[in-house]
């Protein structure tokens, strides 16, 4: 009997055949988290949303694998798959408040299992395709090819830079939000079903900008009390507000409450080519409710503009996949950056705020968990600085929340606030040795590093070669989607 074409494929290709028993086994556990996510509400045994995560998370893993077995350079590849391990890990996250004798058990031993297959499938990727966890310096790493404050990178395109470039009064948007009825809707959400219902991508894909034109929803100026979600199968939205303090979206759902930190945000976007520009997004549970999330992103290529971000612990989720923030304000208290995408965040301002309680903000904490993924944080150019009610809480600029944590600061303005240490741990001496930190170029009176902590992961003087690594051009490639947005960016250093 002939082998199918995919078939035949596995078979002389162990990194092809890895993913496809990778996508089988994401299909099979999908399919459990889904009957449990149907029942939780009659059975009542499971927490606000801990098992729909999962079925969420599962679904878009099964299109990421794949994306990534028919991916055109090893770089998409390598993120794709990196975003579909990091989904098992948030699922496990989110089922840990989930009791044994929940019925759940089999879908976190499932989940374990596929963090492993998709981990094997990433260390073949990188043995036999060229798939890197780290990417190579530029040639020239102090220039941009293009000059070094250029339109968005040239993975956004035309369209969306002149849609970036305009105020919201001078286009012609899909759909009108307004709280007084003005527009084509009241809410945000209806907005959002309204305008992607006849455009959603194919099930079973992921692949950023595949089938679905730029859809532009207006959200007039107003305070919006809603959660707004936006799936993986809607793709290429943009959200623009009339500016930041103006069009305001705000939640209030927290740990605290019940829910899980994935489940938490206020506004969600998980649809690759999400944009959002001038708008404020809120999560206001308080600084005493936990983990409360004001916005996630895990959609490929994404962009934040002109938007301010608010709320105490766990403020941004950048969750997975490529984006890019800048111009925006982040404000928070602990962990308030997070997640295990590759992000770059630039000329941003970042607002330590004071905690309840407690002496200490840790701006940072970056989630990847195998050396082989290609993700972490990158600030560059930057002001981090105190909110006006930090008092003498003392700032860390990240501690490691898992095994491979990888942050870097570069050419940032740090202030006063920022602990002579630097960096703070997690757990005793947990990750101590496996996490990358890195600063170059930093100024201020928070950027000394004399007293830095002599961790062996700790780079306190990159070289420009090796910071180089981090930056738009290199980190998440921006160069290729970022280029005619009509966003300010920095390419290189």
């Amino acid at each position: 009997m002939a082998l199918s074409s995919s078939a035949s494929r596995a078979a002389k290709d162990p990194f092809a055949a890895s993913v496809q028993f990778a996508m089988a086994r994401a299909a099979s556990a999908r399919v459990l988290a889904r009957n449990l996510s149907s029942s939780r509400r009659s059975r009542a045994v499971l927490p606000p949303s801990g098992m729909d995560d999962c079925a969420e998370l599962l679904d878009i893993s099964h299109g990421l694998l794949g994306d990534a077995l028919g991916a055109g350079s090893a770089h998409d590849a390598t993120t794709w798959l990196s975003a579909a391990l990091t989904n098992q890990d948030t699922c496990a996250d989110s089922l840990d408040a989930v009791p044994a004798s929940s019925g759940c058990e089999g879908v976190r031993q499932r989940v374990g299992a596929l963090a492993e297959f998709i981990g094997t499938a990433l260390a073949l990727h990188a043995s036999l395709k060229g798939g890197s966890a780290t990417p190579p310096p530029s040639a020239t790493p102090t220039q941009s090819s293009t000059p070094s404050n250029r339109a968005f990178p040239s993975w956004v395109s035309d369209h969306d830079r002149k849609l970036l470039e305009s105020a919201a009064g001078g286009m012609t948007p899909d759909a009108v939000v307004a709280l007084d009825g003005s527009g084509t809707h009241r809410s945000i959400g209806e907005a959002i079903a309204a305008v992607t219902a006849a455009a959603m991508a194919p099930v079973g894909s992921s692949k950023a900008g595949a089938g679905a034109a730029r859809k532009v929803i207006y959200v007039k100026t107003g305070r919006y009390e809603e959660t707004v979600r936006i799936s993986r199968r809607q793709r290429n939205v943009m959200l623009m507000g009339d500016g930041k303090g103006k069009t305001v979206i705000v939640g209030h759902r927290s740990a605290a409450d019940g829910y899980t930190t994935y489940a938490s945000a206020t506004v969600a976007a998980m649809g690759s080519g999400f944009i959002a520009k001038g708008l404020t997004i809120i999560n206001e549970a308080g600084p005493d409710k936990s983990q409360a999330v004001a916005l996630r992103v895990g959609g490929d290529l994404s962009v934040v503009y002109q938007c301010d971000i608010e709320a105490y612990q766990d403020t941004l989720h950048t969750h997975s996949n490529r984006q890019f923030y800048t111009e925006d304000n982040i404000s928070g208290t602990v962990d308030f950056i997070f997640g295990n995408s590759a992000v770059v965040i630039q000329n941003c301002d970042i607002r330590p705020r004071k905690r309840r309680s407690g002496q200490k903000d840790m701006i940072t904490a970056q989630g990847r968990t195998d050396r082989n993924q290609n993700t972490g944080i990158s600030i560059h150019k930057c002001r981090i600085a105190a909110a006006s009610d930090l008092g003498d809480t003392k700032v860390y600029l990240g501690r490691p929340w898992k095994k491979y944590s990888r942050t870097i600061v570069m050419e940032s303005s740090l202030d006063r606030s920022i602990a002579a240490a630097g960096w703070l741990e997690w757990s005793g001496q947990f990750a101590l040795n496996t996490l990358y930190y890195g600063e170059y170029g930093n100024t201020g009176p928070g950027a000394g590093t004399s007293g830095r902590v002599k961790w062996a992961g700790v780079h306190t003087s990159l070289s420009t070669m090796d910071a180089t690594r981090f930056t738009v051009r290199n980190f998440i490639l921006g160069d290729s989607w970022l280029g005619d947005t009509g966003v300010s960016y920095t390419s290189g250093l």
